[in-house]
């Protein structure tokens, strides 16, 4: 997922062991009714919800990023109707005809709703992956607006989208500020920022008010968590739970998924022994390599070894990998080999929004007999 080159590469290492990880209230001169069958309450994701008003859809986005103070309010408004009163952070004409996403990850949903033909213009348009989004880029459909943190502003200009759905670690990207004092809105998007791995594929409903496509939505959610719910209750009921090590060293320090964060809860439904489960991070834990190997070194499996992709390379790289029982065994597993057709990793497109699949992925290799017909979309074993 390029969703954060200009954040650095440093912290797309942290995407590799797990996806890293208040209020600007609504003032209205005439407060309108709304029943409680109107409030739109995700059933996992935690970053937003929606209302249904009297002539338009309200969007609240509450978590934007981790730790965040504010709640940004957004107004989506169809066509042909008033704009409402009240204080918003932006207002959106729908449905959206012309849009700019700057996540990769946004893509799969876009694709699912059917409406990745109205994406225009993208940052870092290489690390999608995606035939079809490729095939649009390729026809010149889809500008390429520069790196994420700094948009081209003129080239956003000129293409003049109706929204532009924007991610940040913090509330201080002044790209966005530029573009928003042009008149284009910009909405913060924050399923990045979502500890479990339903969690982010809800955010599928986020996109959907737009298009007004809020049924089609519900039944493509309804699916995914159809399916990762009958992928945990297969291994459920095991009493023999496989101990599990992830990450790998970058520089001197070994990064691996805390025990509270989106990796460590897909380990936890696959029934494994993740064996740092009992860590209260949301986000990466930062080790040394004597404390991992002296807790990992007997794992029995070993999961998203960083950007390793090959055995000899974990060992030019630290000769003492070769220690660990998973690597004797060969027994480590990456999703760093699985790549598109530009070099974007597939897993940081789509695993967000197809928790189901990495589920069934895991359960597939640390419980072998569970799906012995299945086909893994992203981990591949370590060539």
């Amino acid at each position: 997922m390029k969703k954060f080159k200009g954040i650095s590469r440093f912290l797309l290492l942290l995407f590799t062991v797990a996806f890293v990880f208040g209020s600007c209230k609504e003032k209205q001169s005439e407060p309108q009714k709304t029943t409680t069958d109107s409030l739109l309450k995700p059933s996992y994701a935690k970053g937003f919800y929606i209302e249904k008003k009297d002539g338009y859809t309200l969007l609240k986005v509450t978590k934007p990023w981790p730790h965040a103070t504010k709640t940004f309010t957004y107004a989506l408004v169809p066509k042909g109707n008033k704009k409402p009163d009240g204080n918003f952070d932006a207002v959106v004409t729908t449905p959206v005809s012309k849009i700019v996403a700057t996540s990769t990850t946004y893509i799969p949903s876009l694709e699912a709703l059917q409406v990745e033909n109205t994406l225009v213009g993208f940052p870092d348009t290489q690390y999608i992956s995606s035939p079809n989004t490729r095939k649009m880029i390729e026809e010149g459909k889809i500008k390429e607006l520069g790196a994420n943190e700094s948009i081209n502003t003129e080239l956003v200009i000129d293409i003049n989208p109706d929204v532009i759905i924007g991610f940040s670690i913090n509330d201080q990207n002044k790209t966005y500020a530029t573009i928003q004092k042009t008149g284009i809105p910009v909405v913060y998007n924050g399923d990045w920022a979502e500890e479990t791995p339903l969690g982010k594929a809800e955010w599928i409903k986020f996109f959907a008010p737009f298009f007004n496509k809020e049924k089609e939505a519900d039944s493509i959610f309804n699916y995914i968590e159809k399916n990762y719910l009958k992928a945990k209750q297969l291994v459920a009921e095991r009493t023999e739970k496989p101990t599990v090590l992830c990450g790998a060293m970058y520089k001197d320090v070994w990064y691996l998924p805390g025990g509270k964060s989106w990796m460590a809860q897909f380990l936890a439904d696959a029934n494994t022994n993740y064996l740092w489960k009992n860590t209260d991070e949301t986000g990466s834990l930062k080790m040394t390599f004597e404390s991992v190997y002296d807790m990992g070194v007997d794992a029995d499996f070993w999961i998203a070894p960083g950007q390793f992709i090959a055995y000899n390379q974990l060992t030019q790289e630290n000769n003492s990998y070769k220690n660990f029982k998973a690597f004797k065994n060969k027994k480590i597993y990456t999703f760093s080999n699985t790549k598109g057709p530009t070099g974007g990793l597939l897993y940081y497109e789509m695993a967000p929004s197809r928790p189901d699949l990495v589920l069934k992925d895991i359960i597939y290799y640390l419980h072998p007999d569970a799906l012995e017909n299945y086909t893994p979309h992203f981990f591949k074993t370590l060539e």
